[in-house]
């Protein structure tokens, strides 16, 4: 990391990885407690985080667990009593985190994690997928994914803004796509500490604060008698999050200068007949190919999603009905779904259901296992559309590009 020359607090820039970023970002945000257990690629995070307390640059409680479940119990612990904390994982560690990753959201336990997006196993692979994410998309945690280091620092600051506020106290999980974000290295643009302090307040549970002063009762048991209602107020808390969401980006775009689009980014959409739709560094490779293919006279753009939870249902249908083809990249799979396509696929279809200009949607599984998304592969997806476009229909809904033949 190169930090020689200013020290975190001072406005600079510096050349860093995705996960030393977020080292950077809990450092500047005051964060309390962290949790750690050594797992690729997310593990890096925690290896910066040692190093900058013991240089001196940041002063938290570092704890290492015997495994991934007990890191995310002790997080939710200390987060309940009232500290910032931060944990992640990857993989098959976020699945075998499973039972505390689901009693956080019903709780009202603003945890902040990341998840250094890998495959889950078997077979045993290292590379980037977003199933491990997706894993906690239905049980109140709110989601979104980075493509670039700068992203990742600027959205963990976000996800501390948004979770802790009052009105949603509900965990956040920062997709970072494995080696991609992970590992590589960008020109990240650090802020002051003064401009994290005025956009990131102290973490205040109120009442809700588990002390000895203030004796409550924490994730009761209560069956059929309270169990629905519950379950309300934590959906109350996941509808306040959009416009939570909202706010906190245009607070974010005052004092930062970045951010100025909540929910997703629009790339050469203005006068395009068709997009393509993905989450995380995809977009680096996809964007690329939507420049080279403008030059041959195609109309395509690029949205990239950036909160998927929650998500904006109406903004996306307003933003994509405008279009004559919708093409979706999912880097993951949902087997046995509808059309047997992939999760953001059917979030598409889903917000398209009630437009009343429908375009044209197609998915394509792609990039699995960390596989690289080349040229060929949005040409093709590109050339889908066309026909899609030509025919007035889509002849097949799902198609898994750049896959060999058995």
């Amino acid at each position: 990391m190169v930090l020689e020359k200013a020290k975190i607090g001072e406005e600079h820039e510096a050349l860093m990885s995705g996960c030393e970023a977020i080292a950077v970002a809990l450092a500047l945000a005051d964060v309390d407690v962290l949790t750690g257990y050594p797992i690729r690629p997310y593990d890096t995070v925690i290896n910066f985080i040692a190093r900058l307390i013991a240089d001196g640059q940041m002063d938290a409680d570092l704890i290492h667990a015997e495994g991934e479940h007990s890191q995310f119990e002790i997080v939710k612990h200390a987060c309940v009593s009232g500290a910032r904390v931060f944990t992640g994982s990857s993989g098959v560690g976020w699945v075998f985190a499973m039972e505390p990753l689901v009693v956080t959201p019903p709780a009202r336990i603003p945890v902040v994690a990341i998840c250094g997006n890998r495959a889950v196993d078997d077979p045993g692979a290292f590379g980037c997928e977003h199933n491990d994410q997706y894993l906690v998309r239905d049980i109140g945690w709110m989601i979104c994914w980075a493509d670039t280091a700068q992203e990742a620092l600027d959205l963990i600051l976000m996800s501390y803004r948004v979770a802790e506020d009052p009105r949603v106290f509900l965990p956040c999980s920062l997709g970072v796509d494995g080696s991609f974000l992970t590992h590589a290295m960008n020109i990240v643009k650090l802020p002051s500490k003064a401009q994290v302090d005025k956009f990131l307040p102290r973490y205040d549970r109120g009442k809700l604060r588990l002390h000895p002063d203030n004796p409550i009762s924490v994730a009761v048991q209560v069956n059929e008698d309270w169990l629905q209602e519950l379950r309300r107020t934590v959906n109350e808390g996941a509808i306040t999050s959009k416009a939570v969401v909202e706010q906190a980006a245009k607070e974010f775009y005052q004092i930062f200068g970045r951010q100025k689009d909540p929910f997703f980014e629009q790339y050469m959409t203005e006068d395009a007949d068709m997009v393509l739709v993905g989450a995380g560094t995809l977009s680096l490779s996809v964007r690329a190919n939507v420049r080279k293919l403008r030059k041959e006279g195609k109309k395509v753009g690029f949205v990239r999603m950036k909160w998927l939870r929650p998500f904006a249902a109406e903004e996306v249908r307003e933003c994509l009905s405008r279009f004559k083809a919708v093409g979706v990249i999912d880097r993951d799979y949902s087997y046995g779904s509808g059309d047997f396509g992939g999760i953001m696929f059917h979030e598409m279809r889903s917000a398209l259901y009630t437009a009343k200009k429908q375009p044209l949607v197609s998915n394509f599984i792609c990039g699995l296992g960390g596989r690289e998304i080349y040229e060929a592969d949005v040409r093709e997806m590109v050339k889908i559309m066309e026909d899609s476009i030509k025919a007035g229909t889509v002849k097949t809904p799902v198609t898994w590009v750049g896959t060999r033949s058995r």
